[in-house]
């Protein structure tokens, strides 16, 4: 059955937050949108950072995908195999989907994604929120002397971190699922700390939960000046909340943004589905790439049965 698919002139862009976050009407997404529908969006999407659409009830898994395939090269998790040779990523409560952590998505290789597409299937009665934070403009109103400080500095990230004190409360099933998925190849990968958005030349905070240190620094001085900027991100003024919905869509800049995934609706199920479309590495203001540091080759991204394993990164949206 053919479609018609919408033009730019019937898609309505309206700003939720000051400086992030706005509601796009007027498109059914799939893989059959105009290229001009596909660049509307795409612009609103520099512009807002993170933009929801509501009533996409008729997305599937392939539906999910081709139109992901609109905005760039979808791109499997490094670690987390996904079912059926899919680039789509179940993030589910009831598979250790339930974190409270900033994070951008996959800094613990070089290119991360570049967008992340996450619709929600199941939605419980209440809680289960997911917030963003612009770190463009967390950079733009840094005090000048913390900005020339941030402009100099690198950091490593990592996927190999302390599961087990960031959630105490994690059953000894998890802790064995994050070793052997999540962390079964462990990165390191050095970005700068600011680095240059590669569409809207914006200068951009790149920390968040994966995190391991600032280089040529000691731990406490990394620590210290890690929550001193990170605290910058998620100003309340720099941020905003989603309450989700069945049939709900949120795209986010994964270069500009971070988010936070709130784990406050008990044991009721929460069921979303992510497309994450691939990034490029990073540049910092001094036009220095970031660097791969372990392992020195990186190995292919694996399609498999869905693991369940609880990710920083994937669940704590």
């Amino acid at each position: 059955m053919s479609t018609t698919a919408p033009s730019p002139a019937t898609l309505t862009v309206t700003k939720l937050g000051g400086r992030l976050g706005a509601l796009v009407s007027g498109v059914r997404l799939g893989g059959d949108l105009a290229p001009e529908t596909v660049a509307a969006i795409r612009a609103a999407l520099l512009a807002h950072k993170v933009v929801f659409f509501r009533g996409q009830d008729h997305l599937d898994e392939d539906r999910h995908e081709a139109f992901g395939r609109l905005l760039g090269t979808p791109v499997a998790h490094p670690t987390v195999p996904s079912a059926d040779g899919r680039y789509s990523l179940p993030i589910d409560s009831d598979q250790g989907g339930r974190a409270n952590q900033w994070h951008t998505d996959v800094t613990f290789v070089p290119a991360y994604p570049a967008f992340s597409i996450l619709r929600a299937s199941v939605i419980p009665p209440y809680g289960g929120n997911t917030l963003w934070a612009n770190t463009a403009t967390a950079y733009a109103n840094l005090p000048a002397p913390l900005r020339r400080l941030a402009d100099e500095l690198r950091a490593v990230h990592s996927n190999d971190y302390d599961y087990a004190a960031l959630r105490p409360g994690a059953l000894p099933e998890q802790l064995v699922r994050y070793r052997e998925v999540f962390a079964s190849t462990k990165f390191l990968t050095e970005h700068p700390v600011v680095r240059v958005h590669p569409e809207t030349g914006e200068r951009v905070l790149l920390l968040g939960g994966f995190v391991q240190r600032i280089a040529g620094l000691t731990a406490s001085d990394s620590r210290t000046l890690v929550q001193l900027l990170q605290s910058h991100i998620e100003r309340p003024e720099n941020t905003f909340r989603w309450q989700w919905q069945v049939g709900d869509v949120a795209i986010w800049d994964n270069r500009a943004t971070q988010h936070y995934g709130v784990d406050d609706s008990d044991d009721h199920d929460r069921k979303l589905r992510r497309v994450t479309i691939d990034g490029d590495v990073p540049v910092g203001v001094d036009g220095r790439p970031s660097v791969l540091l372990a392992p020195e080759s990186v190995p292919e991204p694996s399609f498999g049965p869905a693991s369940g394993a609880s990710t920083r990164e994937a669940a704590a949206v």
